[in-house]
């Protein structure tokens, strides 16, 4: 299933979703414009295992820092047009809700805070790992997760292949998200989390570290777990 779109209307502009995307889009027409230079980039920015619990610095031309850092950096760096688009895809159907609902500052720190948890998960599971770690998922999973606890019975429209035809069908976010986690916990079980590919394990650390802050940091008037409805397909 791919989600496309959300019938749940936020009250205020989500300023920092869109900034957030803007970036990532900026940055990675930077890392294309680099051509043969841009994995080297990935090197130096992507999230590396074994150098954060080595210590040390890193260069980035002139600029010496810490591979913690590199935490940082390795959320607005993505390895292909498909990984930034289904990446912005998310963060732009479920990012505004979640933002109208802790407020921006709130939002951006909970943000980068479920990215941190993600990259250290990827990183203790596989600590010595030399593999660079990108890409905006692990701060993304956390954002699910916090749609799923605010915002269980939203209708969210998906498109389901029914063989070569792409079928549109509107059903709740509890169902398209915990889909979707099912299919990352099945996927990190089953990947060898020191060969290059998805990082499986930062997704499912990202999406615990979600639900474990959204009750902490949620406005107290904000509700858990919205209106009850009876199936997928209510209204």
């Amino acid at each position: 299933m791919i989600p496309i779109s959300d019938e749940n209307p936020a009250r205020t502009p989500a300023i920092v979703t869109w900034v957030l995307i803007f970036l990532c889009v900026i940055v990675y027409l930077w890392e294309r414009s680099l051509r043969g230079e841009m994995n080297a980039a990935i090197l130096v920015l992507g999230f590396t295992p074994a150098e954060y619990f080595a210590g040390g610095t890193r260069r980035a031309g002139t600029v010496v820092f810490s591979p913690v850092w590199a935490i940082f950096t390795s959320m607005f760096l993505h390895g292909g047009i498909l990984h930034l688009a289904g990446n912005m895809l998310y963060l732009w159907i479920f990012g505004n809700n979640v933002e109208d609902a802790f407020g921006h500052i709130r939002f951006l720190f909970f943000y980068f805070l479920c990215g941190v948890a993600a990259a250290l998960t990827m990183a203790y599971i596989d600590p010595t790992s030399l593999v660079p770690m990108i890409g905006a998922s692990g701060a993304i999973s956390g954002v699910l997760a916090a749609y799923l606890l605010l915002f269980p019975w939203a209708r969210v429209t998906v498109i389901v292949p029914l063989g070569i035809i792409p079928y549109p069908l509107a059903i709740a976010a509890m169902w398209v998200i915990g889909f979707w986690f099912l299919l990352q916990l099945i996927s990190a079980g089953l990947a060898n989390p020191g060969q290059p590919g998805t990082a499986w394990w930062a997704h499912v650390g990202g999406f615990a570290a979600g639900l474990l802050l959204t009750p902490l940091l949620k406005p107290r008037q904000k509700k858990l777990f919205g209106d009850v409805r009876r199936g997928p397909w209510d209204r």
